[in-house]
Protein backbone atom coordinates (compact mmCIF):
# COMPACT_ATOMS: atom_id res chain seq x y z
CA UNK A 1 0.00 0.00 0.00
CA UNK A 2 1.30 3.31 -0.72
CA UNK A 3 0.39 7.16 1.10
CA UNK A 4 1.64 10.05 -1.34
CA UNK A 5 0.93 12.88 0.55
CA UNK A 6 0.53 16.63 -0.76
CA UNK A 7 2.37 19.63 0.70
CA UNK A 8 -0.94 20.66 1.91
CA UNK A 9 -1.57 18.11 3.98
CA UNK A 10 -4.60 16.27 1.42
CA UNK A 11 -3.35 12.13 0.99
CA UNK A 12 -3.96 9.63 -1.56
CA UNK A 13 -3.89 6.18 -0.71
CA UNK A 14 -3.43 2.63 -3.34
CA UNK A 15 -3.63 -0.58 -1.92
CA UNK A 16 -2.37 -3.11 -4.81
CA UNK A 17 -2.12 -0.30 -7.44
CA UNK A 18 -6.34 0.34 -6.42
CA UNK A 19 -6.96 3.76 -5.12
CA UNK A 20 -8.82 3.34 -1.73
CA UNK A 21 -11.06 5.79 -1.15
CA UNK A 22 -12.49 7.53 1.99
CA UNK A 23 -16.56 6.55 2.45
CA UNK A 24 -18.59 8.32 0.79
CA UNK A 25 -19.24 11.77 1.67
CA UNK A 26 -16.77 11.60 3.96
CA UNK A 27 -13.48 14.64 3.57
CA UNK A 28 -10.92 13.65 1.77
CA UNK A 29 -7.89 11.74 3.09
CA UNK A 30 -5.39 13.75 5.10
CA UNK A 31 -2.26 13.09 6.58
CA UNK A 32 -4.01 13.29 10.07
CA UNK A 33 -6.25 9.89 8.92
CA UNK A 34 -2.95 7.93 8.25
CA UNK A 35 -3.46 5.75 12.13
CA UNK A 36 -7.48 5.26 11.34
CA UNK A 37 -6.33 3.91 7.60
CA UNK A 38 -3.67 1.67 8.93
CA UNK A 39 -5.71 0.37 11.68
CA UNK A 40 -8.70 -0.56 9.28
CA UNK A 41 -6.28 -1.76 6.62
CA UNK A 42 -4.73 -3.99 9.04
CA UNK A 43 -8.16 -5.09 10.72
CA UNK A 44 -9.40 -5.88 6.85
CA UNK A 45 -6.69 -8.07 5.90
CA UNK A 46 -4.98 -9.32 9.08
CA UNK A 47 -1.66 -10.08 7.56
CA UNK A 48 1.40 -7.68 8.16
CA UNK A 49 1.34 -4.93 5.30
CA UNK A 50 4.16 -3.25 3.55
CA UNK A 51 3.25 0.55 3.72
CA UNK A 52 5.00 3.40 1.89
CA UNK A 53 4.73 6.69 2.37
CA UNK A 54 6.08 9.60 0.03
CA UNK A 55 6.28 12.67 1.47
CA UNK A 56 5.59 16.00 -0.67
CA UNK A 57 9.28 17.01 -0.63
CA UNK A 58 10.14 13.96 -2.44
CA UNK A 59 11.68 11.58 0.46
CA UNK A 60 10.12 8.07 1.47
CA UNK A 61 9.50 5.63 3.93
CA UNK A 62 9.04 2.25 4.34
CA UNK A 63 7.37 -0.13 6.84
CA UNK A 64 5.98 -3.22 7.73
CA UNK A 65 2.56 -3.04 9.88
CA UNK A 66 1.85 -5.98 11.37
CA UNK A 67 -2.00 -6.50 13.21
CA UNK A 68 -2.66 -6.65 16.73
CA UNK A 69 -3.11 -10.25 17.44
CA UNK A 70 -6.22 -11.70 18.26
CA UNK A 71 -7.19 -13.54 21.22
CA UNK A 72 -9.79 -16.07 20.43
CA UNK A 73 -13.10 -15.33 22.51
CA UNK A 74 -14.04 -18.20 24.92
CA UNK A 75 -17.02 -19.92 24.25
CA UNK A 76 -19.83 -20.42 26.33
CA UNK A 77 -19.93 -24.30 26.20
CA UNK A 78 -15.89 -24.13 27.01
CA UNK A 79 -16.47 -21.51 30.39
CA UNK A 80 -16.30 -23.51 33.79
CA UNK A 81 -19.53 -24.23 34.87
CA UNK A 82 -19.08 -21.59 38.27
CA UNK A 83 -18.17 -18.87 36.00
CA UNK A 84 -21.77 -19.12 34.04
CA UNK A 85 -23.47 -19.42 37.48
CA UNK A 86 -21.83 -16.65 39.17
CA UNK A 87 -23.99 -13.46 39.67
CA UNK A 88 -23.52 -10.20 37.89
CA UNK A 89 -20.75 -8.09 39.61
CA UNK A 90 -20.32 -4.40 38.45
CA UNK A 91 -18.08 -2.74 36.84
CA UNK A 92 -15.09 -1.92 37.65
CA UNK A 93 -13.59 1.05 36.31
CA UNK A 94 -9.67 0.46 35.83
CA UNK A 95 -6.89 2.82 37.48
CA UNK A 96 -4.70 3.63 34.91
CA UNK A 97 -1.27 5.85 34.52
CA UNK A 98 -0.43 8.09 31.90
CA UNK A 99 2.71 8.71 30.42
CA UNK A 100 3.40 11.70 28.40
CA UNK A 101 6.54 13.39 25.96
CA UNK A 102 6.87 16.00 23.29
CA UNK A 103 9.09 15.89 20.32
CA UNK A 104 7.44 13.24 18.09
CA UNK A 105 6.93 13.45 14.41
CA UNK A 106 2.87 14.67 14.40
CA UNK A 107 1.05 11.09 13.51
CA UNK A 108 3.73 8.81 14.10
CA UNK A 109 3.83 5.64 15.80
CA UNK A 110 5.49 5.97 19.38
CA UNK A 111 6.18 2.48 21.06
CA UNK A 112 5.25 2.39 24.73
CA UNK A 113 7.83 0.13 26.72
CA UNK A 114 7.40 -2.60 28.44
CA UNK A 115 5.58 -2.66 25.13
CA UNK A 116 1.89 -3.41 25.69
CA UNK A 117 0.40 -1.50 23.07
CA UNK A 118 1.26 1.68 20.55
CA UNK A 119 0.32 4.91 20.91
CA UNK A 120 -0.11 7.90 17.89
CA UNK A 121 1.56 11.20 18.35
CA UNK A 122 -1.04 13.64 18.05
CA UNK A 123 -0.39 16.51 15.97
CA UNK A 124 1.57 19.04 17.85
CA UNK A 125 3.35 15.99 18.03
CA UNK A 126 3.03 14.57 22.03
CA UNK A 127 2.72 11.48 22.57
CA UNK A 128 0.69 9.54 25.50
CA UNK A 129 -0.12 5.98 27.02
CA UNK A 130 -2.56 4.86 29.61
CA UNK A 131 -1.70 1.56 31.47
CA UNK A 132 -3.74 -0.50 33.77
CA UNK A 133 -2.18 -1.21 37.18
CA UNK A 134 -1.41 -4.41 36.21
CA UNK A 135 0.83 -3.23 33.06
CA UNK A 136 1.94 -0.65 35.39
CA UNK A 137 3.31 -3.10 37.73
CA UNK A 138 5.40 -4.87 35.51
CA UNK A 139 7.54 -1.68 35.47
CA UNK A 140 9.96 -3.41 37.66
CA UNK A 141 12.35 -0.08 37.66
CA UNK A 142 8.82 2.62 37.56
CA UNK A 143 10.27 3.61 34.38
CA UNK A 144 8.21 3.77 31.27
CA UNK A 145 9.87 4.13 27.48
CA UNK A 146 7.95 6.52 24.40
CA UNK A 147 9.61 5.42 21.46
CA UNK A 148 9.19 7.48 18.35
CA UNK A 149 9.48 4.49 15.09
CA UNK A 150 9.66 7.47 12.68
CA UNK A 151 11.96 10.34 14.55
CA UNK A 152 13.68 8.19 16.93
CA UNK A 153 12.46 10.52 19.73
CA UNK A 154 12.98 8.40 23.60
CA UNK A 155 11.25 9.71 26.31
CA UNK A 156 11.65 7.76 30.02
CA UNK A 157 8.53 8.50 32.46
CA UNK A 158 8.55 7.52 35.75
CA UNK A 159 5.25 6.44 36.75
CA UNK A 160 3.66 8.00 39.60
Amino acid sequence: MEFTISADGAMTVTVDGAPYLPEPFAPGWRRESFPAILDALAARYRTPLRVQVREADGSTFTDIITPPRERPAARPWERPAQEVAAPPVAAVQPVLHQVAGSGFVPGEDVAVAIIHAHSDASPDGTARALLTTEQAATAVTGEVILLGRISGTITVSRLP
